[in-house]
């Protein structure tokens, strides 16, 4: 007998198409960053640390894909291949996620994050915010953690998850040129 979490990431291995097509195309006429009543996958929530009780809110955010083309101001009536800036981002998309809902709503602390679908324009992310001054989290012993001071603004400084990976801080190898900083290595690491 398999249980309800193992039959939902199954699910999830190959989600409906028609559904998931659906789906983004409401996702894409709303907001970049909208609230969520309940996580659309709830095993990834819940394995991330996601509690339904007072203090924990799920938001999806948008993202555009593809590189990071940016119009450069004052560089008018000059060769308009110069007129873009074309570099590439050196964080993962999920980071980037992070970082805009945090900015976004200040008060609350990104805890994770994980993809729900992309299409030719964008990925959509939900991102698990956690408010550190509710009483529920300073008391619970799995959550406590996070209301400490050393935890604050986790996502722009590239605490989570997804940024530790982006990073390159998931293996420890002495001549990695990740560790301490990239600052350390003069930026050599990415």
């Amino acid at each position: 007998m398999k249980g309800l979490y193992h039959h939902l990431r199954e699910a999830w291995k190959k989600p409906d198409k028609k559904v998931l097509q659906s789906r983004m195309v409401k996702w894409r006429a709303g907001n970049a960053i909208e609230k969520v009543e309940k996580p659309l996958r709830l095993d990834r929530a819940r394995a991330l640390g996601y509690k339904a009780k007072k203090g924990f809110v799920v938001f999806r955010v948008r993202v555009n894909r593809g590189g990071r083309k940016r119009e450069r101001a004052g560089v008018k009536g000059r060769k308009t291949r110069k007129q873009t800036i074309r570099k590439t981002l050196k964080m993962n998309y999920k980071w980037v996620a992070e970082i805009r809902a945090a900015r976004r709503y200040p008060s609350l602390e990104v805890l994770n994050s994980y993809n729900i679908g992309k299409d030719g324009k964008h990925y959509f992310y939900e991102v698990i915010m956690v408010d550190t001054s509710k009483q529920e989290i300073k008391t619970d012993r799995t959550t406590k953690w996070i209301t400490k001071k050393g935890n604050k603004k986790r996502a722009e400084r590239g605490l989570t998850s997804a940024a530790k990976k982006s990073r390159g801080l998931r293996s420890r190898s002495p001549n990695m040129k990740v560790r301490p900083s990239l600052r350390a290595w003069h930026r050599q690491g990415k």
